[in-house]
């Protein structure tokens, strides 16, 4: 995949590409399953952009994991979700959906970073593809504006940033 980053092909019995419509019952329910909060609109319009990525077993031709990004800002694209059939977790599929939209926002020259946030449990997943890691909310200069905390005992929330724009590494 991409060389700058150093991140991820897909295992070998596993292919990642673009989602399409006839994907959509399969996202949905891998998300679901997740127990990640999906919206059905969202996914068709993820999928219409561009933004939805499947991971899909060679041998089967299933899918066994998705991945949803958004843009929030016209310069950034955002990991929204990301998921794995429990069945095929642990097995680098996550982290090539993941590489697969960080080469997507290298590949768009108004992308200039691709970012997630995520639960406290997942930074050395996020940090071995690369990413800068740093409190939710924090400001980009480190001060922490409001940060979701373990006080009511939840996990606290990460914010994850790879540049992609240029031609050096991150």
């Amino acid at each position: 995949m991409t060389e700058e980053h150093g991140l991820p092909d897909p295992p070998d019995d596993v292919t990642v590409e673009p989602a399409t419509p006839d994907n959509r019952l399969d996202v949905l329910r891998i998300l679901d399953a997740a127990m990640l909060e999906t919206d059905a609109d969202a996914v068709d319009d993820r999928i219409a952009a561009g933004d939805a990525l499947v991971a899909r077993s060679t041998r089967t031709g299933g899918v066994v994991g998705a991945l949803l990004a958004v843009r929030p800002d016209p310069d950034r694209l955002h990991v929204d979700a990301v998921a794995v059939r429990r069945a095929r977790r642990g097995r680098g599929i996550g982290s090539a959906l993941v590489a697969a939209a960080v080469d997507r926002g290298e590949s768009d020259p108004a992308v200039d970073a691709v970012t997630a946030t995520f639960d406290a449990d997942l930074r050395t997943f996020y940090e071995g593809l690369g990413f800068t890691i740093r409190p939710a909310g924090a400001a980009a200069d480190g001060a922490e504006e409001e940060v979701a905390d373990g006080a009511d005992g939840r996990s606290t929330r990460l914010e994850g940033r790879t540049s992609v724009a240029g031609d050096g590494p991150p």
